[in-house]
């Protein structure tokens, strides 16, 4: 059975009017009061009904949050970073895993807006422009670029790029590979194969390019798609991941294949994720804590009504380790 706040007055022996200004903190009322009202709410178990409460106050001190893969842990610690900071400022996180599904994240879009959330997080992106235009609620954007009148925040990508590029270079790689997600999909961190590609080609030095399918954190065509690397391209020497997952990846086929890394075959990550197996990798570190904490910033400003940056882009760092 379900309990109101029709109960709880009756059981107090107070009207409902009381029992809700004591739920919204509202107007003068007794310390005593309060305490039995909260007394009985707790002994009959009542749940208030958050999404009538936030239509009543107009707000629901709750975030939507949409990403691509809760198992990613470049995603999941950006999360938890996320909701650190939203709990801190008194906002809940209501998490959305997409999966880079255009279906999915549309029904989670229209699932946030009937919660009343104030302002929704993207870190995914699968439909068109005017769809997110559409949403009508304050928005902001993780490593993608949606719309010019949208606020993101990235790291720099090309940047990473560029020094993970150019280490593998100044170790002297003759034959040096990116690995990415699929580059068709409009992402900042197409960036980073740019800058592979621009300084690869600016020392003369030969180099592949091998990417996913559409669904791009399907770990066992992780597997594949470094098998088939070296499969095809085993003089290869150097290799540079658009992630750590890829990288470590690429660091079981090397002993596999019982190739020596770093002696035979160096190899560079990029985020700087926190996980078993990548204490030893080089990678270009994203500064996952700040970007989620400016997340956070920058759509509670919205929130309030106050201008934030349109595009937020924060420095990396090359942590040079074992695997160079």
């Amino acid at each position: 059975m379900i309990v109101t706040i029709r109960d709880i007055a009756e059981k107090v022996g107070v009207s409902v009017t009381t029992v809700s200004r004591v739920l919204n903190n509202r107007g003068y009322l007794s310390d005593g009061l309060k305490k039995r009202v909260h007394e009985a709410m707790e002994e009959m178990n009542y749940q208030p009904n958050e999404v009538a409460r936030s239509l009543s106050r107009k707000k629901s001190n709750i975030l939507g949050l949409i990403i691509p893969d809760i198992s990613h842990p470049f995603f999941a610690q950006m999360t938890k970073h996320m909701e650190y900071y939203a709990y801190k400022h008194g906002y809940k996180l209501m998490l959305c895993n997409s999966l880079l599904d255009k279906k999915k994240e549309k029904e989670y879009i229209d699932l946030l807006r009937a919660s009343q959330v104030d302002g929704i997080i993207m870190g995914s992106h699968t439909m068109s422009v005017k769809e997110y235009l559409s949403i009508k609620l304050p928005l902001v954007t993780l490593d993608r670029q949606i719309s010019e009148s949208i606020p993101y925040i990235s790291s720099d990508n090309y940047r990473g790029g560029s020094l993970a590029t150019q280490l593998l270079l100044r170790k002297n790689c003759n034959k040096i590979a990116y690995l990415s997600g699929n580059l068709q999909l409009n992402m900042l961190a197409k960036q980073r194969h740019d800058a592979f590609v621009r300084q690869a080609k600016g020392k003369g030095v030969e180099y592949i390019v091998k990417q996913t399918d559409m669904n791009g954190f399907q770990y066992k065509k992780y597997e594949n798609l470094v098998r088939e690397l070296f499969q095809e391209h085993p003089d290869i020497d150097g290799v540079f991941a658009s992630s750590d997952m890829l990288a470590l990846q690429v660091v079981r086929e090397c002993r596999r294949l019982g190739k020596s890394v770093p002696d035979q075959v160096k190899v560079v990550g990029y985020d700087g994720i926190q996980i078993g197996g990548t204490e030893d990798l080089t990678t270009i570190a994203q500064p996952i804590k700040e970007m989620g904490r400016l997340a956070v910033q920058h759509l509670l400003q919205q929130i309030a009504g106050e201008e934030t940056p349109l595009e937020t882009i924060l420095p990396v760092k090359l942590l040079e380790k074992g695997t160079t």
